[in-house]
């Protein structure tokens, strides 16, 4: 009989069948992820409209929450969400393409991760969902966003707090520095006023005694502290940057020869001073003036920092910045005209440099220095669209350079000053002066009028305006700029000039109104005063317009 029994032959795939099966049932009872078989009916909803648990494993219950569910239906178990189960795993039967998702199964508070697919075909109506609870997870990632939203709010809060106590802060410097500004300023003027006051009493009180004697010297005392209390004014505007400048191309090798005079002059026979001009040193649009006051200023502050002697150089030079040099000097990158004045002195430890430039910042003892003096050269180079820097070192001296824009046009040759010649005499030629201060138009009034000019006088622009088109002799306009009546004193002149194009202006300004007259870039014939101006400066400007 052979070995190959018929009988044999046909339990073996029988026997690899139940193999199977077990292998099956021991894999779906002791898988972590819970699993089930599901299967469509036509219920009271509609056709596949709710499903029945065929098969589920012990996992089931442990990641969705809910026991024994085998034969229990959808709408059974949980009425509220059945509609949503339905859809999602509806779709998986009718188009067989599984499908990967989560979702709260919202009746035990689990949050489930999904893989479904279709077991057999349409007909069998069966789906496959295999499933596991990752509420863990995404209760610790509703944490995470929750403690990051939070953080957020924190930093946007800290932040906040932040910006308000640098706000603080910077409203604390920004009083500190104008009650700094505000306490050198009453200082000084305190002590020019007491000057001129106490002046104008003695006079009063001398004329009234009728001793005449010492009222020249009274005059002269009141005269000296006004001329003081003005140069401190012109510091002060300098340092913001509201001073009124006229720049005009000039070439800074010109201005050396009588500017070292002056400096040797002032600093005395113990300062060695010396110079070295740049060959071929380019042109620059600068107030001439004020670049010689800067200049003396710095050369002053070196003298005081050699009591026992040294060395000045002045020197100059051309510079091309390029975009690193002009980011570390704060220019704009180009050409530019420098001036160092340089000396020999004791230098200047890191804190008081970070200083320097400060109004009313010393380290003189007090009398002997206003603390403007390098704040002016400050606002005089940045209102000149430059720069200064200074560079110091303990012990071995000290060098201020000032940064000038290079002016690419031609230089203008040297007018004849009012000083080069004699002021002529008036030949009756009439003045119209508007000013809306009744004591500053008095005053120029009477010294022009007895000087032979004939004055016409307005306290506004309209209703100097008005003088203008009637028609009578007018051969110079004086005007203050800032004025009130809806009429500055450049649109006065400018519809002056459209009346009388020939009309010579000299216009009077108690500050830099520096937007209005077009930074100093003023027209021919228009010339600017600086209040308070000395009657004979007002002469000569005047002889200069009308006869130059």
């Amino acid at each position: 009989m052979s070995s190959e029994d018929p009988a044999n032959r046909s339990a073996h795939p029988v026997g690899v069948a139940h193999l199977a099966a077990e292998r099956y049932r021991t894999l779906f009872d002791t898988m972590d992820e819970g699993f089930c078989i599901i299967e469509f009916f036509d219920g009271p909803h509609g056709p596949l409209s709710d499903y029945v648990h065929v098969e589920a494993n012990a996992a089931y219950a442990t990641n969705a929450g809910i026991e024994n569910v085998v034969g229990q239906t959808l709408r059974e178990m949980v009425p509220d969400e059945a509609d949503g189960w339905v859809e999602l795993y509806g779709s998986v039967l009718q188009t067989g393409k599984p499908i990967r998702f989560e979702r709260e199964l919202v009746a035990t508070g689990r949050h489930l991760q999904v893989s479904s697919f279709r077991v057999g075909s349409l007909e069998d109506r069966q789906v496959a969902v295999l499933f596991k609870d990752v509420t863990d997870r995404v209760v610790a990632e509703k944490a995470l966003k929750k403690l990051n939203a939070e953080l957020e709010t924190r930093v946007a809060d800290a932040l906040a707090e932040r910006e308000v106590a640098e706000e603080s802060l910077r409203q604390a410097q920004k009083m500190e520095a104008v009650g700094q500004l505000t306490g050198g300023l009453a200082h000084d003027f305190n002590n020019l006023l007491a000057g001129i006051s106490g002046a104008f009493e003695m006079i009063g009180l001398r004329v009234a005694q009728g001793r005449a004697v010492d009222v020249e010297r009274y005059i002269s005392a009141g005269q000296g502290a006004a001329r003081r209390a003005a140069a401190l004014t012109h510091r002060l505007l300098a340092f913001s940057r509201r001073q009124t400048l006229s720049p005009k191309p000039v070439i800074i090798n010109q201005l050396m020869t009588d500017l070292v005079d002056l400096v040797r002059r002032t600093v005395g026979p113990e300062i060695e001073v010396e110079t070295v001009a740049a060959a071929g040193l380019w042109a620059t649009s600068v107030d001439a003036n004020q670049l010689e006051n800067a200049i003396l200023n710095l050369c002053i502050n070196a003298r005081d920092a050699m009591p026992g002697g040294g060395r000045i150089t002045i020197e100059t030079g051309n510079k091309w910045i390029d975009r690193k040099g002009g980011k570390d000097r704060a220019l704009e990158p180009g050409q530019y005209v420098t001036i160092c004045v340089s000396d020999t002195g004791c230098g200047i430890d890191k804190a008081t440099l970070e200083r320097v430039f400060e109004p009313f910042f010393t380290t003189k003892p007090i009398g002997q220095g206003t603390g403007l003096g390098l704040s002016m050269v400050y606002g005089f180079a940045r209102q000149s669209h430059g720069h200064v820097r200074i560079y110091s070192e303990l012990g071995e001296g000290t060098m201020v350079c000032i940064y000038l824009p290079r002016h690419d046009g031609e230089q203008e040759e040297d007018a004849a000053g009012p000083n080069d010649a004699a002021i002529e005499t008036a030949q009756g030629e009439a003045v119209l002066v508007i000013d809306d201060e009744p004591t500053v138009r008095m005053l120029i009034v009477d010294a022009l009028s007895d000087l032979g000019y004939h004055c016409v006088e307005a306290g506004d622009g309209p209703a100097g305006l008005k003088i203008l088109q009637s028609g009578a002799r007018i051969d110079l306009l004086i005007t203050d700029v800032g004025l009130p009546g809806g009429m500055n004193g450049r649109e006065v002149a400018d519809a002056a000039r459209a009346l009388r194009s020939d009309l010579r202006v000299l216009f009077v300004t108690g500050y830099a109104e520096n937007a209005v007259l077009n930074h100093g870039h003023i027209k021919r014939g228009m010339e600017v005063l600086t209040k308070p101006f000395a009657i004979d400066e007002l002469a000569r400007r005047v002889d200069n317009l009308l006869h130059a």
